[in-house]
């Protein structure tokens, strides 16, 4: 339930963020006097593999992620449920399980608490992880 609300949160965001966004020069206008950024922005260019937290709230918590083309994820788990939503590029989500599934643009998979898995870049990708 909670990971329908955020997403469906999240994709309100979305859906309002291009309404708004400026075609000439691909850059989104101030929303509501607050600062937008996108999350390329937010990682170190040389780096396989980025996190960074950017939204923390009452029930939750989003990270933006970056991973290059050949970066990988190591293998881990969460405690918590999450959902990987690929932003831009394409990764390879898998885990302990077998269950393999490619992500590009605008897709996403939920990830099982307390099973092993892992992300690899097969572009450089942008993803949002969330918690």
């Amino acid at each position: 339930m909670k990971i329908t609300l955020i997403l469906s949160a999240f994709s309100l965001f979305m859906a309002s963020c291009a309404m708004h966004k400026n075609p000439s020069n691909g850059s989104f206008n101030n929303l509501n006097n607050r600062t937008m950024t996108n999350i390329s922005s937010m990682h170190e260019a040389t780096k396989p593999v980025s996190a960074k937290p950017i939204f923390k709230g009452q029930e939750g918590t989003v990270a933006a992620l970056q991973i290059k083309k050949d970066g990988l994820l190591d293998k881990h788990i969460t405690k918590v449920e999450a959902l990987l939503v690929c932003v831009a590029g394409e990764v390879v989500f898998e885990n302990e399980k077998g269950f393999k599934q490619t992500l590009t643009n605008g897709d996403f998979v939920k990830i099982e608490p307390l099973v092993m898995h892992w992300v690899k870049g097969v572009q450089d990708s942008q993803l949002l992880l969330i918690k």
